[in-house]
């Protein structure tokens, strides 16, 4: 185990620990101020008992989105940090570095994608969900690094998402084109959840994993499908897109993005 994957261990450790409860409101307040976190869609800060309690909260209410068949929305509150389509099955982590899609979904690729790279921060919302409906066919793990995802760390370390820890979903959109959904681990990413594969245990040393589903799992556009208990990075790789994004433009969960077209 490498000291990214360790020194995310011990922090998840602290960051799932209840201190006693004013001493954790201190913690929890230190967090949202250090980070300028709105808490206007959550509960109090008091009600959650740990910080990764805080870190993984859910929304109070949900937020309303556009349930027409053909618009994309966004999966998660995030920065875009790169999208486009890929070039010979390559895709970039960020302008001037590209890596395999293929080795970042672990299978070999024929045909070209488009791609959308989403960054969660520390302070942001850490719920993923599905940008559209979706049956999910496959879901895989890849062991690997927890390497931060962050701008000043995607510039330095090359094939970053190929290299970090990560979930990889194949599944097929409403139209029966291939969509893969990755959520990659990172620095201090103690745990990635994927509610409906309770058998993927990230962190863990189990090494890797991969569950087929004779019957497709069905998932509605805006389900939650999983949470990082940290920032990471969401990448989703697709067919057909018209997506009406912008490097450096922040979304949030719900929030349209684009259509789905079809050729």
């Amino acid at each position: 185990m490498n000291w990214s994957n360790r020194l995310s261990r011990v922090f998840g450790a602290f960051a799932s620990y209840p201190f006693p409860r004013r001493l954790q409101i201190l913690i929890n307040e230190f967090y949202v101020k250090l980070f300028g976190i709105s808490m206007e869609e959550f509960d109090t800060i008091d009600s959650y008992p740990t910080l990764s309690a805080l870190f993984t909260r859910s929304l109070i209410k949900d937020r309303p989105l556009d349930r027409e068949k053909g618009v994309l929305v966004a999966p998660c509150d995030s920065l875009v940090m790169a999208l486009g389509d890929s070039v010979d099955q390559k895709a970039l982590q960020i302008k001037g570095m590209e890596y395999p899609l293929g080795e970042l979904l672990g299978e070999d690729l024929e045909e070209e994608f488009s791609y959308l790279n989403l960054y969660l921060s520390p302070s942001d919302y850490h719920r993923f969900h599905a940008p559209c409906d979706l049956e999910v066919v496959e879901s895989r793990y890849f062991s690997g690094e927890l390497l931060s995802v962050n701008l000043s760390s995607l510039k330095k370390h090359s094939r970053l998402f190929v290299r970090n820890e990560r979930v990889v979903l194949k599944c097929r959109d409403a139209w029966g084109d291939w969509l893969y959904y990755v959520a990659v681990g990172a620095l201090n990413v103690g745990q990635m959840a994927i509610h409906f594969e309770s058998r993927i245990k990230t962190n863990a040393k189990l090494g890797d994993a991969r569950y087929v589903y004779e019957r497709p799992l069905h998932l509605k556009k805006g389900q939650e499908i999983g949470l990082f208990r940290m920032g990471s990075t969401v990448v989703m790789v697709g067919k057909n897109w018209n997506l009406a994004l912008k490097e450096g433009e922040r979304v949030r969960y719900a929030q349209s993005i684009g259509i789905k077209e079809r050729e």
